[in-house]
């Protein structure tokens, strides 16, 4: 079968490569083969290129964390299962970790997949949706839904907000009641971004988002709860998190999930005291979260936004253009 390998860490161009030999995998026990109908990309998946500090990658390993499709083999000991279910996988193994990453994942024709892993694909949800949703989407739907965070009225400020999550966060922000303050790298990305819901748009290559919020909001003030936003979300980290610190009103919430700038930003402790903010952290996804996004996408309530849909062949190059930040949403490839 055809695949999308990576060899050894390093960068894109030169690790990754399609093979056209690779076996296709057996079930064997506790496990099914699934003919992947779609898979998507994670900014995850350039770490797992270029190597994260604590983690040992089995290589040669097919990336790809996010993937739906057809069960076409049941191993032993399956049950509840049968030949030509369409499922959802969540790509986290029980007990290894991350497909795409500890295992082989969904860029390829055919992958085997843990039982446990499996969730039903409602019909009316194609694969490029359910692939659309686990990493992005479902950890969004705990950011925000499971934890409770944002509520009708909010001022809830995306930074990076033309990603995955932070697309996802923008639609169900809005679906949750709130005032979206979308901040992307460009006009172009923001105005789509108002097409999906988004209240304001801040360019922040032009714009510094924590000035705007003061000229939008007002200063925040130590003792009352006016000026500033009431939620922010910020994956990003590095030079963004202090920022984001004094944009938010007395009480405020700062959301985080990652750290695509930097995990090691400068701080400043006394706006979290005299503020009396609240940092929340949002760790993954579990089935809750997926089976609720699912339902939502089947009754017509949630739509993923995908800026693109690729043959197995062009996938390397879907990565790239997630790694430079040139989409708008998740890109998918169809092997």
């Amino acid at each position: 079968m055809q695949a999308l390998v990576l060899d050894a860490h390093g960068t894109l161009e030169e690790q990754l490569r399609v093979v056209a030999d690779k076996p296709v995998p057996k079930a064997d026990e506790g496990h099914v083969v699934i003919r992947v109908g779609a898979s998507s990309f994670n900014y995850h998946d350039v770490f797992t290129v270029h190597g994260m500090p604590g983690i040992k990658v089995p290589f040669p390993v097919v990336i790809g964390l996010d993937l739906a499709g057809t069960i076409t083999e049941l191993g032993a000991g399956v049950t509840g299962w049968k030949i030509g279910d369409r499922v959802l996988v969540n790509p986290l193994k029980p007990g290894v970790g991350l497909m795409g990453e500890m295992t082989d994942g969904g860029m390829a024709e055919f992958a085997r997949v843990d039982a446990r892993q499996l969730i039903a694909l409602p019909d009316n949800v194609t694969f490029a949706q359910a692939a659309a949703l686990p990493v992005a989407y479902g950890t969004a739907h705990r950011m925000l839904i499971t934890h409770q965070t944002v509520k009708p009225g909010d001022k809830v400020l995306v930074l990076g907000a033309s990603g995955g999550v932070g697309t996802a966060t923008v639609l169900l922000a809005k679906m949750l009641g709130a005032e979206v303050i979308a901040a992307a790298g460009s006009d172009e990305k923001g105005e789509r971004l108002k097409a999906l819901g988004a209240d304001h748009i801040i360019n922040y290559r032009e714009v510094d988002f924590g000035k705007w919020v003061i000229e939008r909001y007002g200063k925040p003030q130590r003792r009352t709860h006016e000026g500033g936003v009431d939620v922010i979300v910020n994956f990003t980290g590095g030079d963004t998190w202090l920022p984001s610190i004094k944009s938010l009103k007395r009480g405020g919430t700062l959301l985080v999930c990652g750290a695509t700038a930097g995990h090691d930003p400068k701080e400043d402790l006394r706006y979290v005291w005299s503020f009396e903010l609240n940092i929340k952290g949002s760790n993954s996804f579990y089935d809750d979260n997926l089976k609720a996004l699912l339902a939502l996408v089947a009754e017509g309530k949630l739509d993923p936004v995908i800026d693109s849909v690729l043959p197995l062949d062009q996938a390397a190059k879907g990565l790239a253009l997630i790694r430079d930040r040139a989409v708008l949403g998740k890109v998918v490839v169809t092997p």
